[in-house]
């Protein structure tokens, strides 16, 4: 039971990495057929980010609530929604409106299913998670890339991704009786003592310290994922469908790297493989500075890709420690 329950949180997390790259990869398209300046990327962006922020903060009252089967259910319907949303868009406006509740159901989905794992699962299966997220978002720009050269193309590929998303939601409304089975079989009354350590988590140190990593690695990603292809185009000369594969590199590598991570995570400490995705990391920025042909460029997508894989599991299981038991 415990197997297959993983098996539907690795596809939701495919699902949850689709729309990630949309936005970025589509935008020198999207910006052109709306006729707003390129930098309104960036008010779209803030808008997706203040979802996900407050549907974060809110996720442990809505889960204690209604369950993480639901929550996730009720999220992921919501980025399909949104991602259908995208596609019919006739103005900027729309696209702003479109964009609150993919940024409310994606932070809601990550909250709720990145604390399951961490706290049912082993740290192999964080990264492994992230990995399956890092197929979602690898395959959006590629989806993307075999429509923008269409006309209205960028349209086509959004009702595409939109798809996959309610065909995951079909796939969570069946599955709603195991997760129910799960949550009975793990049921257990808190002691006095668990629900204090609970409640006061916050106020660990480690959780405190944590955050500030978290927000520099959330800013390295999601420079990249948005900015990367309008990069590509504007800087490097490459056509929109090339860039949009281009920026597939960067998740190409997160993903691929976090499926290594995951075995890394057997030898090595979460520090450790933290460090050195931040020494990746570091070695792409330099080589981004250089004034190297575009075959470099692209490779360093990758690197930096390569770099991210680990950060991220990583600090979220070494962080959740205060909630789990080892």
């Amino acid at each position: 039971m415990a197997t297959l329950l993983l098996i539907i949180i690795y596809l939701i997390f495919i699902s949850l990495g689709l729309p990630d790259s949309l936005l970025g990869v589509a935008w020198p398209k999207i910006h052109a057929d709306l006729g707003v300046p390129i930098s309104y990327a960036g008010i779209t962006s803030m808008i997706i980010s203040g979802g996900t922020i407050i549907s974060s903060f809110a996720s442990a009252k809505v889960i204690k609530r209604f369950g993480t089967s639901m929550v996730t259910l009720v999220s992921v319907a919501m980025t399909a929604a949104a991602i259908l949303g995208f596609s019919a868009s006739p103005s900027f406006l729309w696209l702003c409106l479109a964009a609150a509740p993919l940024g409310l159901g994606a932070g809601a989905i990550d909250a709720a299913l990145n604390n399951f794992v961490a706290v049912h699962y082993k740290a192999n299966h964080m990264s492994w998670l992230h990995s399956f997220w890092g197929i979602g978002a690898s395959s959006g720009p590629v989806i993307m890339s075999f429509f923008i050269v269409l006309n209205n193309g960028w349209r086509k590929g959004a009702i595409v991704l939109a798809a996959i998303q309610f065909s995951i939601v079909l796939i969570l409304l069946i599955s709603l009786p195991l997760w129910k089975k799960f949550a009975a079989a793990k049921t257990q009354t808190p002691t006095e003592e668990e629900e204090t350590e609970h409640k006061n988590s916050f106020k660990l140190p480690m959780i405190k310290t944590g955050l500030v990593p978290f927000f520099f690695y959330c800013a390295t990603e999601a420079t990249a994922g948005l900015w990367g292809g309008s990069y590509l185009v504007t800087y490097k000369g490459l056509s929109v469908d090339m860039a949009a594969r281009g920026v597939a590199l960067f998740f190409v590598g997160i993903t691929a790297g976090r499926a290594l991570n995951g075995f890394a995570t057997i030898a090595l400490k979460n520090y450790s493989l933290i460090r050195i995705g931040q020494l990746t990391c570091l070695a792409g920025a330099v080589i981004t500075m250089l004034p190297l042909p575009v075959i470099f460029t692209l490779a360093d997508f990758l690197l930096i890709g390569l770099g991210c894989a680990p950060i991220y599991p990583s600090m979220l299981h070494e962080n959740t420690k205060p909630l789990r038991q080892d």
